[in-house]
């Protein structure tokens, strides 16, 4: 019996050292929750502007439409580049406590495996986060060129409107 306590209190002691990674995945959760959101938007607004190029005689119009079309594009690279490097870094924080417990109830020496892992994922990590400031910076240029040339965003803003209007007229 007293085998048992001893091994219930080092598992309780690995439980402990594999609580920080714990943590560690609910902020990359919500980070993820963050990228999808905006990589939601950024879909939404390009539809939108599809049904708007569809119906959008003017030429210079379709210019606007088709500049902002490449502006998401751009936006859903980066926010998807993101997304997929803040779930690898949250499978490498799981592979971390498997690999804490692994090694604890194999007795094997894992210290520089969960080094190599936890540096893989702080790397990684890092790099969705630099997505994710690009596709701010992509989405704050387009927001400021809509607001220096407010006529060609409410040339489009028009469009939608009216487009809008076609669809309930034809709806009915």
């Amino acid at each position: 019996m007293e085998s048992f306590d001893i091994n219930l209190a080092t598992v309780a002691s690995v439980i402990e050292i594999a609580v920080t990674p714990v943590f560690m995945l609910v902020g990359i959760a919500g980070f993820l929750a963050v990228l999808i959101a905006r990589h939601g938007r950024t879909v939404d607004r390009s539809r939108a502007l599809q049904k708007i190029q569809t119906i959008t005689p003017d030429e210079a119009s379709l210019v606007m439409v088709r500049r902002e079309q490449s502006r998401l594009l751009r936006r859903m690279f980066l926010s998807h580049f993101a997304i997929s490097l803040a779930t690898f870094s949250a499978i490498i924080v799981c592979l971390v406590v498997v690999t804490l417990f692994v090694g604890h109830l194999l007795a094997l020496q894992v210290a520089l495996l969960v080094s190599v892992l936890f540096i893989v994922c702080m790397l990684m990590l890092s790099l969705a986060f630099s997505a994710f400031l690009g596709e701010v910076l992509v989405c704050t240029r387009t927001m400021q060129g809509a607001l220096q040339h407010p006529d060609s965003f409410h040339a489009q803003q028009d469009s939608s409107i009216s487009a809008t209007g076609l669809q309930a007229e034809n709806a009915t």
